[in-house]
């Protein structure tokens, strides 16, 4: 069997990841394409970082959010969930039409006006993520003179 067959290691598992990126990037240009969202701000920017962001997910085989990846991400993002919420969080995302999230869902869920709580925390997180106005690295040194 020529080694390029092996199905272990992660040379396989960075093919799949590059083949589910691309699968993303042609799903992203439809929507740019999309009349619907001509008018949505910096559509292209919003819909690289919902791609990164739905990367970030351990996706399945088909490069869907199943349930284990949206409680292995909800535990990384630190608001771990039970069974239950997570299954009302994808069917929240898919209008209960499947138990797993697609990309599609994902990118409606993120431009739509409904405030689905995995949606809450992506927001969330980017913001805590995003924009901190705290300076990195040590605070600046005081002299006394400065002190109240």
């Amino acid at each position: 069997m020529p080694s390029d067959q092996n199905p272990q290691g992660g040379k396989t598992f960075g093919l799949l990841k590059a083949q589910q990126r691309d699968r993303l990037e042609e799903i992203n240009k439809e929507y740019l394409e999309d009349q619907k969202y001509s008018d949505e701000e910096d559509l292209a920017d919003k819909l690289d970082s919902f791609k990164n962001k739905y990367a970030e997910f351990d996706l399945n085989d088909q490069g869907e959010i199943d349930m284990m990846g949206l409680k292995r991400m909800m535990e990384k993002l630190g608001v771990p969930k039970t069974h239950l919420e997570m299954k009302k969080m994808i069917s929240e995302v898919t209008g209960g039409s499947s138990e797993t999230i697609s990309y599609r869902d994902f990118v409606k869920m993120m431009l739509g006006k409904r405030s689905a709580v995995l949606k809450l925390v992506m927001l969330f997180e980017d913001k805590a993520n995003g924009s901190s106005l705290k300076p990195d690295g040590p605070p600046p040194k005081r002299d006394i003179a400065s002190l109240p």
